[in-house]
């Protein structure tokens, strides 16, 4: 029974170390969220239950299954990177389901404090930084509009420009409404972080015959 115990515990600080880091993903809207981090968690920290007590006291490495969960976590945090349109996302997603395996292992062999620590460092790393120091770094938009003239488009083009916001990929489509020709443009661009949707908004508001989409 104690023994049942100890492992209960195991099991339940992975699944709540886990699920803290998932919150956070799923409150920036991320695909890898609460569900995601609690499992790979949970499924880590099991894993090296398993191997230090699911074959019997007769196998000696009972770090064979353990350590084939920091090769295999490998596989789930591929599928989360995305590179489209020249841009790679998922990066961070990845690297947070690889330190969360990590958390669960830790706990799978009951060293929660290792594992509480960790933890308070990826949220402060993922959630307080980036509160604390919005100016550093860069982050991605993708800003989509419509204008009558190409020429309206390249004063866009100029003024986004002129702002330092840096291009990545530019995409114009030209399409016949009932009011005549009109070109749609999306555009994914890096700025730098405390560059708010406003001020984008705000470049575009300067001419009249171009109507702002969407900013993501």
């Amino acid at each position: 029974m104690e023994q049942l115990l100890d492992l209960t515990l195991r099991l339940l600080v992975a699944l709540l170390l886990g699920g803290a880091i998932g919150i956070e993903r799923e409150f920036r809207s991320k695909d890898a969220g609460f569900r995601t981090h609690f499992l790979v968690s949970l499924g880590s920290a099991l894993f090296c239950i398993v191997s230090q007590y699911g074959f019997g006291e007769e196998v000696k490495d009972a770090s064979r299954v353990a350590a084939q969960v920091v090769s295999g976590i490998g596989f789930l945090g591929a599928g989360t990177i995305i590179f489209q349109k020249n841009v790679i996302r998922g990066l961070t997603t990845a690297a947070g389901l690889w330190v969360t395996a990590a958390i669960g292992l830790a706990c799978g062999t009951g060293m929660y404090a290792a594992a509480a620590t960790a933890t308070v460092m990826v949220l402060f790393g993922l959630e307080a930084l980036n509160a604390l120091l919005p100016q550093l770094g860069t982050m991605t938009v993708q800003l989509s509009f419509t204008a009558h003239t190409k020429g309206s488009v390249k004063r866009v083009v100029d003024r986004l420009r002129h702002e330092n916001m840096e291009m990545h990929s530019y995409e114009l489509k030209e399409c016949k409404t009932p009011q005549g020709e009109v070109f749609e443009v999306s555009i994914e661009m890096k700025v730098k972080r405390g560059v708010h949707n406003e001020q984008i908004m705000d470049c575009l508001s300067d001419f009249d015959n171009v109507t702002l989409s969407s900013v993501e």
